[in-house]
């Protein structure tokens, strides 16, 4: 019997952060520990290599005219710091009351559990299911996944027969209030870097004669926004879509306590887009942040100089038929502009993701053409969440990026069910992650059912 609590703890004993190279040997740990627990479950299993950290597919196989399932996750994990505010190891799974804590335990092993427990109990009660699987389980997602593309292009023949995509790595609001996601936001990156003098200047001898590149810095970034939170950019707007009546029927299911909002976040106000609540704001509208912002001198104490260089790290997310490369190419061209006499600019441009969009069936908008696979997964989804968790799921755009998500429709045309497993308090990406164990045990029930709905059985 598959013992999903057990299995997810000795998962989080790996150490998996692929974005340090000293956790090398963590990482090729836990990508033998998913293959294994695969292939234990009777499926043929495939590490396919990459120039970072190995992808592994696993395949349940059958007869062509049986539903074919994508299921996704990812093995790796983020960062650890800061380590002094872990309250526990953070690669040792703590169990404390109805929480499991460790790095990864929400994002993404705990909900990916939910999918390989599901699979597991629908092949020990129906061996024989008229059902096709492929996982793939990425071990690149917290660094862009970069090699999860090439992939997609290069298996596009065997993935675009398949019938739909069935993931966990999305937020829900509540225990018992779960979001199915049916929208993310696009991303692109930048980092600007505004140099002026060949070295840090004396204050009181440069001060007020030589442009202050910090300064500068500070008023191009002010320019970016409008009083009323816009982005100041020609043509940053023009491929917003309008959001559907439906759409803001189901983001209502959410109400609408702004103050418990903000205390949530620590904050006496919010600012959102002028027109707009901030619970739409942060699924409908794209956005210009800045990330980052330094130059100078940042240590103990006083250095009075005027300094060479300032640097600020900016992230836009994107919605409706926003293009990453037109928006990173208009907004390059906007920081150039502002770019004072005096002062040399240069922008780099960082990874990217469009936004994707899928409609459930049964909408106003929903595609004529639409899957009848992925149709009735949705119709399963909502039936297995109402009855599992006691409160119909609501379907929801969310504010975050996926990007492979996008690429899997842009390359192979398939859709996602995205089913929120973790929640607000959940920790993600942060000391003391965790995940709730019950939230667990009934992901992997209406897991279950959904691939039953599919199957037919």
């Amino acid at each position: 019997m598959f013992d999903a609590i057990e299995k997810l703890k000795e998962y989080v004993s790996y150490q998996s952060v692929s974005a340090d190279s000293a956790y090398k040997e963590g990482m090729g740990q836990t990508r033998d520990f998913v293959a294994k627990m695969l292939g234990d479950l009777g499926l043929s299993v495939e590490i396919v290599d990459t120039q970072k950290h190995p992808i592994v597919m696993a395949r349940r196989t059958g007869d062509p005219s049986w539903p074919h399932v994508v299921i996704y996750g990812h093995y790796d994990v983020q960062p650890v710091d800061p380590i002094e505010l872990w309250e526990t190891s953070p690669f040792e799974a703590t169990i404390k009351g109805d929480r499991i804590y460790g790095r990864g335990t929400a994002d993404n092993k705990g909900p990916q559990m939910a999918h390989i427990a599901a699979v597991a109990e629908l092949l020990e009660e129906h061996p024989d299911v008229p059902l096709r699987l492929t996982f793939i389980i990425e071990g690149e997602e917290e660094i862009g996944s970069p090699s999860l593309l090439p992939l997609l292009v290069e298996r596009k023949e065997e993935l675009s027969e398949a019938d739909m995509v069935l993931l966990s790595d999305t937020l829900s609001p509540t225990a018992d209030q779960i979001a199915v996601t049916v929208g993310l936001r696009g991303i692109v990156e930048m980092e600007f870097e505004l140099v002026g003098p060949k070295s840090d200047l004396h204050s009181g001898l440069h001060g007020g004669a030589v442009y202050n590149p910090l300064q500068a810095m500070a008023e191009i970034c002010a320019s970016l926004h409008t009083a009323d939170n816009r982005v100041n950019i020609s043509g940053f707007y023009d491929d917003v879509t309008d959001v559907e009546d439906w759409e803001r029927e189901e983001l209502a299911g959410l109400g609408t306590n702004i103050e418990a909002y903000a205390a949530s976040v620590g904050v006496e106000a919010l600012h959102p887009v002028t027109g707009y609540t901030p619970f739409e704001a942060i699924r409908y509208m794209p956005t210009l942040e800045f990330n980052g912002l330094w130059g100078g001198y940042t240590g103990e104490g006083s250095k009075t100089i005027v300094p060479a260089k300032a640097t600020v790290k900016i992230t836009c997310r994107l919605v409706g038929n926003q293009k990453p490369d037109v928006i990173g190419k208009l907004v390059s061209e906007a920081l150039m502009k502002r770019v004072p006499q005096g002062l040399k600019g240069k922008v780099k441009l960082g990874h990217t993701g469009v936004p994707y969009l899928v409609v459930p069936p049964n909408r106003p908008n929903t595609p004529k053409d639409q899957s009848e696979i992925l149709a009735k997964a949705y119709e399963a989804t909502e039936s297995a969440v109402t009855d599992v968790f006691g409160k119909k799921p609501l379907f929801l755009r969310e504010g975050g990026s996926i990007p492979i998500i996008a690429d899997v429709k842009r390359v192979t045309g398939l859709d996602s069910v995205m089913i929120g497993l973790f929640l607000p308090e959940d920790n993600l990406h942060a000391p003391n992650e965790s995940m709730s164990l019950e939230v667990l045990k009934k992901g992997i029930q209406v897991s279950k059912r959904i691939l039953k709905a599919v199957a037919g059985v």
